[in-house]
């Protein structure tokens, strides 16, 4: 599936709208370098040249009780950690929940999907009812991108993701309507890491004596 400037430019500006970014940033080009293409779709790649270094892909030194293969995500500042052993973690910026929809606690990857169908949930179409009912995976207006994990808790869907994005730009920031977003390229390498059953603890801040078991490594992945 291939996408057009035109089709891509209307995804793109649909989105931005969406996450309260200026039409005009999201017809940057600089934030994209060339195309990729992933089990039979096209995309823009993200031109990681103008990403902050921080938010790019790399191992630390993490020191955690949560055994190897759980995720972690510090929701303040914006960083989800795959934890490896040893004290180590591969660690991805990411963007989270906006004021007043942020989420904590405990969850499992239960279902993940390659390029998912985006169904807007009941409120958010009741916030915005001109959105559409459904966005099929691959679609250059579809916000979840190139990779959807669900994130189930109590024998039920909690109705969060871990998902990619189509505005790099709010990596880093507090954006979304709760689900955690990665840049496309990275939430490829985390579906790849992740097999269904994966543990997800999700905090507002480490804070303490785990905040200070991070630092950043030599170099990125």
């Amino acid at each position: 599936m291939k996408i057009s400037r035109r089709d891509f430019v209307a995804g793109a500006a649909s989105v931005a709208a969406a996450a309260g970014v200026s039409p005009a940033m999201a017809q940057n080009a600089n934030w994209y370098s060339g195309t990729m293409a992933d089990n039979g779709v096209t995309f823009r790649a993200t031109n990681f040249g103008v990403v902050d270094p921080k938010w790019r892909r790399q191992m630390v030194i993490f020191n955690s009780q949560e055994k190897p293969g759980t995720i972690v995500i510090d929701t303040k500042t914006h960083f989800l950690y795959w934890i490896w052993e040893n004290n180590t973690a591969m660690r991805y910026g990411v963007g989270v929940g906006k004021e007043g929809f942020q989420w904590y606690g405990r969850a499992r990857v239960d279902r993940k999907v390659l390029w998912p169908r985006w169904v807007p949930p009941p409120e958010m179409l009741k916030r915005s009812p001109n959105l559409p009912k459904l966005v099929e995976g691959g679609s250059p207006k579809n916000p979840l991108g190139s990779r959807a994990l669900y994130l189930f808790a109590n024998g039920g869907d909690t109705g969060y993701r871990i998902h990619g994005n189509t505005s790099p730009w709010t990596i880093g920031k507090d954006a979304s309507s709760g689900c955690i977003r990665m840049f496309n390229e990275d939430v490829i390498d985390l579906y790849q890491r992740c097999p269904i059953g994966t543990e997800v603890l999700v905090l507002e801040h480490l804070g303490g004596r785990e905040a200070e078991g991070v630092r950043e490594a030599v170099k990125d992945s």
